[in-house]
């Protein structure tokens, strides 16, 4: 499926010149208006240029404006979830939330997750990169791995992630996670894992960012809004998407035997 405009522009938006930074905001805030808008008026109410908004267009994928029109149109026209008007901290995180993951629902391309789930069923190493707030999510996914009896491991330095993703081979398998992706660090450790022959796979909020152009394959979960500054942007997408290829991966899978093992196993971990 198609990901909507204004995720599109959303995982764009760090990636874009200040004069393309205008006309992306100006769409975000006022989508409505902009379909009954020429591309003159457009770039007139953004205080920018015709030029401008085609780079910007061209960037999210349209070859000319009406497509763009078109394609907004439909995304304003499409049932949504309604959201209170409200100031109160949890009402407002619990919207932002249950935004993100209906973003991602609805753009989900599940072709790509039943595909990443049988490159990891026939991994020989399994290996999560990421680095700061990421790394909570690729140590909770390898855990998670590790306990189906893949050879799973989460790495946050990036010294590691190159010096082990140097030595990796053909049916190793590197899923790199960024919510921005344009962190240098799991860019560059993505980078030499392929290299090497890894099969690499990019999480990652960014549309059109390094790490999702380096990758073999990226599975995008949802873009914040611009204002959003990167200690208040939540990895919930990142999250769910683990959740998805972790799911996928159980269901193709055999795993009594191996569940009855870890639970004798964990026992002698708890009191009573």
């Amino acid at each position: 499926m198609n990901k909507l405009v204004t995720t599109k522009i959303k995982g764009l938006f760090n990636s874009l010149t200040e004069a393309e930074k205008k006309a992306a905001q100006y769409i975000l805030e006022r989508p409505g208006d902009v379909i009954h808008y020429s591309i003159t008026e457009l770039a007139n109410w953004a205080g920018t240029s015709e030029t401008t908004v085609y780079r910007l267009l061209r960037k999210a994928g349209y070859s000319g404006y009406q497509k763009f029109k078109l394609d907004l149109a439909r995304e304003l026209s499409a049932p949504s979830f309604e959201l209170k008007e409200t100031k109160d901290i949890f009402d407002t995180l619990f919207n932002k939330i249950i935004n993100s993951l209906t973003n991602i629902y609805r753009e989900l391309d599940r072709e790509k997750i039943n595909k990443v789930s049988d490159i990891i069923l026939k991994s020989k190493k399994l290996l999560f990169y990421s680095v700061g707030r990421s790394f909570p999510i690729a140590f909770d996914a390898s855990l998670k791995f590790a306990a189906l009896g893949f050879s799973a491991t989460a790495y946050s330095d990036p010294h590691m992630q190159v010096i082990v993703g140097s030595n990796l081979e053909k049916g190793d398998v590197v899923v790199a996670i960024s919510h921005s992706g344009v962190i240098r660090d799991t860019y560059k450790s993505a980078q030499v894992a392929k290299n090497a022959g890894a099969y690499t796979i990019g999480i990652t909020a960014g549309v059109n960012s390094p790490l999702s152009k380096v990758v073999d394959l990226v599975l995008y979960s949802s873009a914040d809004d611009p204002e959003e500054s990167e200690f208040t942007a939540n990895r919930v997408g990142e999250l769910f998407i683990i959740e998805l290829i972790y799911n996928s991966v159980v269901s193709k899978m055999s795993i009594d035997k191996k569940e009855s093992k870890i639970t004798e196993a964990m026992k002698t971990k708890r009191f009573g």
